[in-house]
């Protein structure tokens, strides 16, 4: 037996204890089969004997943080129950990697923009005290505060916006965009003069390959960045990558009417996300955000 086939057998092994444990019915696994894991992570089907099917994300023992805190999120999404989110089956180690298995779910259903707007309006009509959460967690693979706030101008500029300033100043960003996003965050309750949005529960990474449809049209959500927040915030980022088409705004609209004000601070919540993805890729990202940052500045109050 090859050292790769033997880690392969104790990861399986692992796996299958892992759920056995969780769901008190013994599991053994026949099959596995890669699948998409995005652009982090590594991922697989695994096949019982018994029909059951999981899901399974895998990646270096180091990132057990990035698993734990996606497990917090799917979890706290449960709340929604109009949309499928997938059960957190558990988290560990093994074979050298670290592993998250969830409910494995077949998606590409028939899209269902009204479905999807009233599984959106759900999840943001669950409210908490305070905006954050009560652990930090991952955009990407970039930590995310969660740090609470009881306003949401300052959860933005100190755990949003100078987060990421402050990781692009780490980096050696150039000293004119570090400058433009500071004084965005000095001026930033321009922006909310006459709106108070109230912490709702946000996924917090709504790009358009974070949501699916189930076979029988069911909205579903996955990869989450949970914290409660600005829902305006999630529909920024459902614009940024993708877009769910204007029946869905449509109908969101119908249930919780859009201020004014959004067509504006759409630029402001996708900016961390530009930010980010300079963070994380570089190219052109740099540049945009600092058209984005000084349109921003053109337009506040």
């Amino acid at each position: 037996m090859t050292r790769s086939s033997a880690r392969d057998d104790d990861l399986t092994a692992a796996l299958a204890r892992c759920i056995t444990d969780h769901t008190g019915v013994p599991f053994e696994a026949t099959g596995r089969s890669a699948r998409s894991g995005g652009s982090i992570n590594q991922a697989l089907r695994l096949e019982g004997t018994d029909g059951r099917r999981f899901f399974v994300k895998l990646n270096r023992g180091d990132h057990a943080g990035m698993f734990a805190a996606e497990a917090r999120g799917l979890t706290e999404l449960q709340r929604c129950e109009v949309l499928k989110i997938p059960e957190v089956i558990g988290t560990g180690e093994a074979g050298g990697a670290r592993f998250l298995i969830i409910e494995d779910l077949d998606l590409g259903g028939p899209r269902d923009a009204v479905a999807l707007a009233r599984g959106i309006t759900d999840m943001h009509g669950h409210t908490a005290s305070r905006f954050g959460l009560d652990e930090d967690n991952f955009i990407g693979s970039t930590p995310q505060s969660n740090r609470p706030h009881a306003d949401w101008v300052d959860f933005y500029r100190e755990e949003r916006l100078g987060f990421q300033r402050r990781l692009a100043r780490d980096r050696g960003a150039p000293r004119g965009r570090l400058d433009t996003l500071a004084e965005l965050e000095e001026r930033l309750d321009g922006f909310f003069t006459d709106y108070r949005p109230q912490p709702s529960l946000l996924h917090g990474d709504l790009w358009s390959g974070n949501w699916d449809f189930l076979g029988d049209g069911r909205p579903t959500l996955f990869d989450p960045a949970t914290y409660y927040g600005d829902p305006e915030a999630d529909l920024a980022m459902m614009e940024l990558f993708g877009h769910p088409g204007r029946d869905f705004f449509a109908a969101y609209a119908e249930q919780r009417p859009l201020d004014p004000g959004y067509a504006t601070r759409r630029t402001l919540y996708n900016l961390y996300h530009i930010l980010n993805h300079d963070h994380l890729f570089g190219g052109g990202y740099g540049s945009q955000a600092d058209r984005m940052a000084q349109q921003l500045l053109a337009e506040v109050r």
